[in-house]
């Protein structure tokens, strides 16, 4: 598969919306919606563990083109840790348990709604790759700890001349 795209992006939020699916964008997907100058091969989801969100994000999924086995469908309506799809109009990785964020809610409280997009914080997409400690994770790290510095400090400024 090529690049994620904005579109692509956009069709996730819209069909999820449609679902009420419980999710946030995390991982590179959530920090290049934030403004991080990067691109990803795919769109990493943090997704509330339940058996109605995950029977609700399954039809969502059927909507945007994904084939899903019998399997996956029933690993994302028991909130498998970890499901990756492949068969569908782009990557899609749902963590259903991400590294170094312990609860769903918490993340939804800390979350930045970016253009409907719901995103998880700067603070939690580090704390997720530093936790993952993969050799990509690590790679980034120092990048998108620099970005988030950016970021902060942009939501300052935002934040005095409101």
């Amino acid at each position: 598969m090529g690049v994620f795209e904005y579109r692509q992006a956009q069709e996730v939020r819209d069909a999820f919306a449609r679902h009420s699916v419980r999710y946030l964008f995390i991982g590179k997907s959530g920090a290049i919606l934030l403004g991080f100058p990067d691109t990803t091969q795919d769109a990493d989801l943090f997704v509330e563990r339940s058996l109605e969100n995950g029977r609700a994000l399954v039809r969502a999924l059927i909507e945007l083109g994904f084939a899903l086995t019998t399997t996956q469908q029933h690993e994302i309506e028991r909130g498998k840790d970890f499901v990756q799809l492949k068969n569908g109009p782009f990557d899609l990785d749902l963590v259903f348990a991400p590294d170094g964020i312990e609860r769903f809610e918490d993340a939804w409280q800390r979350h930045i709604d970016v253009q409907g997009f719901p995103v998880c914080h700067p603070d939690d997409i580090i704390a997720s790759k530093r936790a993952a400690n993969r050799d990509k994770d690590r790679e980034s790290l120092p990048r998108l700890e620099s970005f988030r510095k950016y970021w902060l400090n942009l939501q300052q400024r935002s934040d005095a001349n409101q």
